[in-house]
C-alpha cells in the first residue's frame, strides 16, 4: 500500500490521544495532582480538536474548492492534496477542474475582447438601451453619427422630434427609413431594432445605417432610366418631324419664289412657310434640349487622384473671374487646414463646383452686394466637406427637396440639369450633397466626399 501522510497523521494523533487519556486515568486513580490532571485534560482536548481538524482537512479543501468555483476564482491551488495517496485523486481532480476553469475563463475573456472590439469598430452605428431608456452601449460609429455620447434615448429628440418618435415606435424585428437632422445636414438612415433580455432586464439593440448615398444612387438610376426612355422616344418622333418640316419649308419657299408678285396665293404660302419655319426651329430646339439632357444617362467613371483643395479653389477662381466681375460678386475661399487634400476625380469635381458656383451667381442676380463663400474642412466623420454658400434669397422649403430632380429649376432660363449633374458626380464618388439655408439669408450647398 502506498504511503499516506493522512493515514499516518491520523494514527499518530489517535495514539497520542489514547496515551494522554490513559495518563489522565492513571493520575486520577493514583494521585491527587489536580492541577496536573487539569492541564493534561486540556492537552487531551487540544489533541481531540487537532485530530478532528486533521481528519476533516479534505472536507475543508472541498469547501474551498466549491467556493473558488462559485466566485469564478481560478487562482486557488490544491497541490497540498497531491502529495498524499489518500487524497491524491481528489487533489488531481480539483486541479484539473481549476485548470479547465482557467482555460475557459481565458477563452471567454478573449472572446469578450474580440466582440467588444468588433462592436466598437463595426461601421454601422449600434446603440443598446434598457427598458428605462438609459443608453448602455454606444459604439464608435454611433458616437461619430451623433457627434457626442448619449446617456438616454430621450436625447434622440436633438436630431428631430420625428426621428426620436420614429425610433421609439419601431417594433422589434422591424426596420424603418428615418431622417436625422444634424448641423451638417440631413441624413437618411435605415433603423432596425432588436429586443433581448439579460438578467431579467429587457434591452433594445438599435442599429442605424446611413443609406444616403445608396438612396441617391438608386434615385439617380431610376431617373436615368426614365430620361433614357423619354429621350429615345422623343428623338424618334422629333427627328422625322424636324426633317419633314425643313423639307416642306424649302418646298414652299421654292414655290413662292416662282409665283408672280401679284399672285393671290403668295400671302397664304408665305404664312405657311413662316409656320413651317417655326415648326422646324422649335423641333431643332427640342432636339437640342433632349440631347443636352441625355448627359444625365451616361455612367460616370471616376479616376481618383489626390490633390490639394487650395489649388482646386484657385483654379475655380480663375475660371469664373469674368462671370464674378460682370455681376460685381465677391468670392471668398477658406481651407482648414490649408494643407487639406481630397481624393476624387478632379475633372468631375471641377465640373460640380463650377455648377454650384454658377448657381450661386444666378441666385445673386438681384442682390446689391453679392457674396459667395467657398470653404473646405474635414467633418467629424472623417470626410472632406466642400461648402458653397451665398447671401442671396435662399431656397424655399417646399422647393428644397425638388432641386435635385431632373428638369426642375428655379432659374429664369435654367435647364434643370446642373444640380442633378452635381448629385450624379457625388454619387459616383460615394459622396452626399446637402442643401440648407445660410445663416443671415441665402443658400448653402455641402458636398461631402
Amino acid at each position: 500500500m502506498a504511503y499516506s501522510r493522512f493515514r499516518t497523521g491520523v494514527a499518530l494523533r489517535a495514539v497520542a490521544l489514547a496515551l494522554t487519556i490513559v495518563a489522565v486515568a492513571c493520575m486520577v486513580a493514583q494521585t491527587r495532582w489536580y492541577v496536573t490532571i487539569t492541564l493534561v485534560l486540556a492537552v487531551a482536548l487540544a489533541q481531540i480538536v487537532a485530530l478532528v481538524r486533521f481528519a476533516t482537512q479534505s472536507s475543508r479543501e472541498v469547501a474551498r474548492f466549491l467556493d473558488a468555483i462559485s466566485f469564478d476564482d481560478a487562482s486557488q491551488s490544491f497541490s497540498g492534496l497531491l502529495g498524499d495517496s489518500a487524497h491524491s485523486e481528489l487533489g488531481a481532480a480539483m486541479t484539473r477542474v481549476l485548470t479547465q476553469l482557467r482555460v475557459v475563463r481565458s477563452e471567454r475573456e478573449e472572446q469578450a475582447r474580440y466582440l467588444q472590439t468588433l462592436v466598437a469598430h463595426v461601421p454601422v452605428a449600434l446603440i443598446s438601451a434598457d427598458e428605462r431608456g438609459g443608453v448602455q452601449l454606444l459604439n464608435m460609429a454611433a458616437r461619430r453619427l451623433f457627434g457626442t455620447a448619449l446617456a438616454e434615448t430621450a436625447q434622440f429628440a436633438r436630431h428631430g422630434e420625428a426621428f426620436a418618435v420614429g425610433i421609439e415606435s419601431i417594433r422589434p424585428g422591424s426596420t424603418a427609413i428615418l431622417r436625422m437632422e444634424r448641423p451638417s445636414g440631413t441624413l437618411q438612415l435605415k433603423v432596425a431594432v432588436t429586443e433581448l433580455a439579460l438578467g431579467g432586464t429587457r434591452y433594445r439593440l438599435i442599429s442605424l445605417q446611413n443609406i444616403e448615398s445608396e438612396m441617391s444612387a438608386q434615385e439617380m438610376v431610376a431617373w436615368q432610366t426614365v430620361i433614357r426612355v423619354m429621350a429615345h422616344e422623343v428623338m424618334n418622333s422629333l427627328t422625322p418631324v424636324s426633317s419633314l418640316a425643313a423639307t416642306a419649308h424649302d418646298l414652299v419657299t421654292g414655290v413662292i419664289k416662282q409665283l408672280p408678285a401679284d399672285d393671290p396665293r403668295a400671302a397664304a404660302l408665305t404664312d405657311a412657310a413662316e409656320a413651317l419655319e417655326t415648326v422646324t426651329r422649335r423641333s431643332q430646339g427640342l432636339l437640342h434640349f433632349v440631347q443636352n439632357h441625355r448627359r444625365l444617362t451616361k455612367h460616370l467613371v471616376t479616376q481618383i487622384e489626390v490633390a490639394p483643395i487650395q489649388r482646386i479653389f484657385a483654379r475655380l477662381q480663375r475660371l469664373l473671374s469674368n462671370d464674378l466681375a460682370a455681376r460685381d460678386i465677391r468670392l471668398t475661399t477658406s481651407v482648414e487646414p490649408e494643407t487639406l487634400e481630397i481624393a476624387a476625380d478632379i475633372e468631375l469635381l471641377d465640373q460640380a463646383l463650377i455648377n454650384l458656383v454658377r448657381n450661386a451667381i444666378e441666385a445673386l442676380r438681384d442682390a446689391p452686394a453679392g457674396l459667395i463663400s467657398l470653404s473646405a474642412h474635414r467633418d467629424p466623420d472623417g470626410r472632406v466637406a466642400i461648402v458653397v454658400a451665398d447671401n442671396g434669397s435662399g431656397i424655399a422649403p417646399d422647393q428644397r427637396e425638388k432641386i435635385f430632380v431632373p428638369f426642375f429649376t428655379t432659374k429664369r432660363q435654367g435647364s434643370g440639369v446642373g444640380l442633378t449633374l452635381v448629385r450624379q458626380i457625388a454619387t459616383a464618388h460615394g459622396a452626399t450633397v446637402d442643401v440648407s439655408n445660410t445663416p443671415g439669408g441665402g443658400a448653402t450647398v455641402s458636398l461631402r466626399i
